[in-house]
Order: C-alpha cells, then sequence, then structure tokens
C-alpha cells in the first residue's frame, strides 16, 4: 500500500479527525488569506498567490501542531491515570496497619 494511502487510511473512521480537520482548516485560512490579501492589493492575481502560499505552509505546521497536542495530551491522561493508580494502591494496601508482632503461645 502506498505511503499516501496508508496516511489517508489511517486518518478514516476508525482513527482521528486530524486529517478532516487540518482540510476545513485549510479552506477556511484560503478564504481569509485571499480576502484580505485582495483587499489591501486590490489585485486579483497578487490576493490569488500570497492566498495559495502562505496558508499551504501555515496548513502543514496546523497538522503537525495538532498531533503534537494530541501527543500531549495522552500523555497528561496516562499520568493522570498512574497518578490515580497508585494512589488507590496507597491507600487501599493489605499491608496497611499491619505489624510484625504475633503472639508467643
Amino acid at each position: 500500500m502506498s505511503a499516501l494511502k496508508l496516511f489517508v487510511h489511517k486518518h478514516h473512521k476508525e482513527g482521528d479527525d486530524s486529517l478532516l480537520k487540518t482540510v476545513t482548516f485549510a479552506i477556511t485560512h484560503f478564504t481569509v488569506a485571499f480576502t484580505v490579501a485582495y483587499l489591501l492589493t486590490g489585485d486579483i492575481l497578487i490576493g490569488s498567490l500570497i492566498a495559495m502560499v502562505e496558508p499551504a505552509i501555515n496548513t502543514v505546521a496546523y497538522f503537525f501542531h495538532e498531533k503534537l497536542w494530541a501527543r500531549r495530551q495522552q500523555r497528561r491522561q496516562a499520568t493522570a491515570g498512574l497518578l490515580a493508580t497508585t494512589a488507590r494502591q496507597a491507600n487501599t494496601s493489605p499491608i496497611k496497619g499491619a505489624t510484625s508482632f504475633r503472639p508467643v503461645g
């Protein structure tokens, strides 16, 4: 399977929505960039060129930003789960309160 096909498949329904979110972000960004560039320059060609270059680079950066952000959230959740498990184990230990004293007899 080609790398691109595998990449798209991985981000389909069973995967996360980061690819879809990136595409919708790109469309929004291109629209805003073109509108601003056209209003500033009054030239459709220059507005189009600016709207193609800057958002394209920014969209790629945004996709990787989302991936890093998701990884950060997963680590935070894992750490919180580990802390909760450790706290539960500390409070429910069967050894808690036990002594080594045994009566002789």
